[in-house]
């Protein structure tokens, strides 16, 4: 996508699916640039959102055992801007464009879905935390 930007390690091959405003916003910040990080027990992926409002985007992120990650949501559409005090007409728009969107992508390792912590960011980051599948215990007592 953005290969000059790609610092990860090269054993890490990230293949990211863009599909409507998230391929279409070239006019603004990209939507659906992906930080992946590993640990020991889990990871940790950030999901660049610009233009997404938690509170009217119908965010989604379904995480599956194979690490397969997809997420949908909408980027609202605003002709009018408002801050605490005053209301604004949009003049210029140059941020992702209005519609809906999803972004795909895979984590390096299977992961356990029901362990997952997602956090939106006021900067308009998803950021999430999924663990790693415990190994079963092998239970030695009675042998």
């Amino acid at each position: 996508m953005y290969p000059e930007q790609n610092t990860a390690s090269p054993k890490l091959k990230l293949a990211v699916s863009l599909k409507g405003t998230a391929k279409e916003g070239a006019i603004g910040p990209p939507l659906g640039l992906i930080d992946i990080g590993e640990s020991e027990g889990g990871y940790l992926f950030r999901v660049a959102l610009p233009g997404v409002k938690s509170s009217n985007s119908n965010l989604k992120c379904n995480i599956h055992s194979d690490g397969s990650v997809r997420i949908e949501g909408v980027v609202a559409d605003a002709q009018i801007l408002k801050n605490e005090s005053e209301e604004f007409e949009l003049k210029l728009h140059q941020l992702c464009p209005a519609g809906s969107f999803t972004i795909s992508f895979n984590l390096p390792g299977p992961v356990d879905p029901r362990l997952f912590s997602p956090s939106f960011r006021p900067d308009g980051i998803l950021e999430v935390v999924v663990l790693k599948p415990r190994a079963p215990r092998v239970s030695t007592e009675g042998a």
